[in-house]
């Protein structure tokens, strides 16, 4: 394996698959992420998930979608997000606990399956905490380019926990934004951000201005992301805030009872949604009645509808997150895990050579010769 210079030290933590049994499932952990990342550089990793993304995103007919299936409690939620194709099944686990940052913990954790519909084998068994950062920023990019306008340059970022660098890199790298304006209630998270992107190669050309209250971060901005964590009715962002020809990219909203922005703040913009079912549940929009129009974001992509109109309308993005940009993130990691030599074959289905006769696994008589296999496969 070729590793680029200032990459060897991940030689030797990155496993290797052995392909050793017939049903293995391959396994993909943060490390081997990271090393994704590490070997084609943050930048390209995002402009690669965007395309992919802006391909499935086209193809929009094709899958068999649903809402997320929740499990709410006092303190965060648990959710799966399942979706297929004619050819692949995908489905994520993630929850969100605002509070888990004071127990160690992050906010949010999430895995997901990749599985091959034909048969129902499962290929792929992946982390996706670190994956789903990149593929929220990408996707915020992605919408972003087909909405805000062009000669976007300034951007209001509004949270600056875990994934406020994603946020912050992508759309440098994807729009061409040149600062960033950022705002927390917690100045330890923007003090953060400011330690990872201040001589970072990645953020070369990129003006960071911290500022003490978010509508001085939103003043003079573009685009104006919010990416918060806290499970409250918030107001954030008020209509006082709006300027002609902003775009909104609100992405802390993602179940009932927690919004970031002021419902006046839908009234004077035009708003676009992934999968409008859940994101009426989930989003800003919660907070609407229930025949106020919206605009699906893969009509826009497909040029079935218009996004933009002008260059004096405000946009906003009610992104909650949709299971088909984790679909997306799982096909990409699967194939670069591949092209690398990532990951490791894990025994999740069980290895016999007569399908029908499961019970042998378990038989008495043939446990000594079951643990001689299974030492043999380890080696």
């Amino acid at each position: 394996m070729n590793c680029p210079v200032g990459e060897s030290h991940w030689k030797d933590k990155t496993p290797h698959r052995k392909t050793v049994m017939r049903n293995a499932t391959l396994f993909i952990n943060p490390t081997d992420v990271a090393y994704i990342v590490a070997h084609h550089g943050l930048p390209q990793c995002l402009h690669a998930l965007a395309d992919t993304l802006q391909a499935d995103f086209l193809r929009w007919p094709e899958f068999d979608k649903s809402a997320r299936v929740p499990c709410y409690s006092p303190g965060g939620v648990i959710e799966l997000m399942p979706i297929a194709d004619a050819q692949t099944y995908t489905f994520k686990y993630v929850n969100g606990h605002p509070q888990n940052t004071a127990h160690g913990l992050p906010t949010v954790m999430a895995f997901g399956l990749l599985a091959d519909v034909n048969t129902g084998r499962p290929l792929l068994i992946s982390e996706l905490t670190l994956t789903t950062a990149l593929r929220t920023a990408a996707t915020s990019a992605m919408a972003a380019k087909a909405l805000a306008r062009p000669d976007s340059r300034v951007m209001a970022l509004i949270g600056n926990g875990a994934q406020s660098e994603f946020q912050a890199l992508a759309f440098h790298h994807l729009l061409g934004i040149r600062e960033v304006r950022m705002f927390d209630t917690d100045a330890h998270a923007t003090a953060k951000l400011m330690r990872n992107l201040r001589h970072n190669p990645d953020a070369a050309g990129l003006t960071l201005t911290p500022c003490d209250s978010t509508a001085a971060a939103v003043r003079g901005a573009d685009i104006v992301t919010t990416v918060t964590a806290d499970k409250t009715n918030a107001t954030i962002i008020t209509p006082d805030m709006l300027a002609p020809g902003m775009h909104l990219n609100a992405v802390g909203g993602d179940c009932p009872g927690k919004t970031e922005l002021h419902a006046d703040v839908l009234r004077h913009t035009q708003v676009f949604v992934e999968f409008e079912p859940q994101t009426r549940v989930e989003g800003e929009l919660q907070q609407m009645p229930a025949d106020f129009f919206v605009t699906a974001l893969w009509q826009v992509l497909t040029g079935q509808v218009k996004g933009r109109d002008n260059s004096e309308q405000i946009t906003l993005f009610d992104s909650v997150g949709f299971a088909l940009e984790d679909f997306s993130a799982l096909r990409w990691l699967y194939a670069e895990a591949q092209a690398l030599g990532l990951g490791q074959a894990i025994a999740l289905v069980p290895e016999q050579d007569d399908p029908k006769d499961l019970y042998r696994l378990v038989r008495p008589q043939s446990v000594s010769a079951r643990r001689f296999h299974f030492e043999q496969v380890a080696a």
